[in-house]
């Protein structure tokens, strides 16, 4: 058996990620960027979340975007989702990452970079209904300009949209996390150690997620006219001490 290659989880990116799609030597949730113990087992209540938060995927016949869905059983249960709901689905992703999900009649494809390819959107200006980008943002942050992505989004919901961008690494929640006694008892028991948590740095941190990013994302959506708020993982969520969701609908 061929051994599997090398991953440095933390220098993941759009192209990295259109690499790992066409690895046969990976599972469905390494392409994506985690150990499988970190979605194994999780992926049904990771989509029962989502559409609890985007109560609009309940109705009939509406256009849904899909940024960035990967390749594992989350984006095969939207569209097993969407296909009961009868709505219309745009998937972006490489075409690398695309060709590995079904081809449905009411899924479109359009592979690209996301905001970069929003060219390529054009029709659905004003004209999407519901936006999902789960374990995506932190990407797009690294590399990218995490304003001009949420304002593209923003441009593309429909009046009465709803967005989650969700799984989004929060520095500053971590650091609550590890200076509480259940962070500290966690720390412990995950390291096999009596050393504490790292404590928070002071000042800001360059280039890390943390609650001012995530505040000045929600003030950004509010001033373009939608309402906009933090929320909570499930506590079930390996990582929902440590990440949020944040939750955009326009009126």
């Amino acid at each position: 058996m061929t051994d599997k290659p090398d991953i440095e989880w933390d220098q993941l990116d759009y192209a990295r990620f259109a690499q790992l799609a066409s690895d046969d030597r990976l599972s469905m949730y390494e392409k994506i960027g985690f150990p499988d113990s970190y979605r194994k087992g999780y992926e049904e209540l990771i989509v029962n979340d989502i559409a609890a938060k985007l109560p609009r995927l309940g109705q009939c016949g509406l256009t849904v975007l899909d940024i960035g869905p990967g390749c594992s059983a989350v984006p095969h249960m939207l569209i097993e989702l969407c296909r009961r709901q009868q709505h219309r689905l745009f998937l972006v992703d490489s075409p690398q990452m695309l060709a590995q999900l079904p081809d449905p009649d009411f899924v479109v494809k359009r592979p690209g970079q996301f905001p970069e390819c929003a060219g390529g959107l054009a029709e659905l200006n004003g004209a999407v209904d519901v936006v999902i980008c789960y374990s995506v943002f932190h990407y797009v942050f690294a590399s990218g300009n995490p304003y001009a992505f949420a304002d593209e989004i923003l441009r593309l919901l429909a009046a009465g949209g709803q967005c989650l961008i969700g799984d989004i690494p929060n520095a500053s929640k971590r650091y609550r996390f590890f200076a509480s006694d259940a962070g500290i008892a966690f720390h412990k028991q995950f390291t096999r150690s009596d050393t504490l948590p790292p404590q928070r740095p002071d000042g800001p941190q360059p280039g890390v997620i943390d609650d001012s990013v995530l505040m000045g994302l929600v003030l950004r959506a509010r001033a373009a006219g939608a309402d906009a708020y933090l929320v909570p993982q499930p506590a079930e969520l390996p990582m929902a001490n440590r990440r949020e969701d944040l939750l955009i609908r326009r009126p």
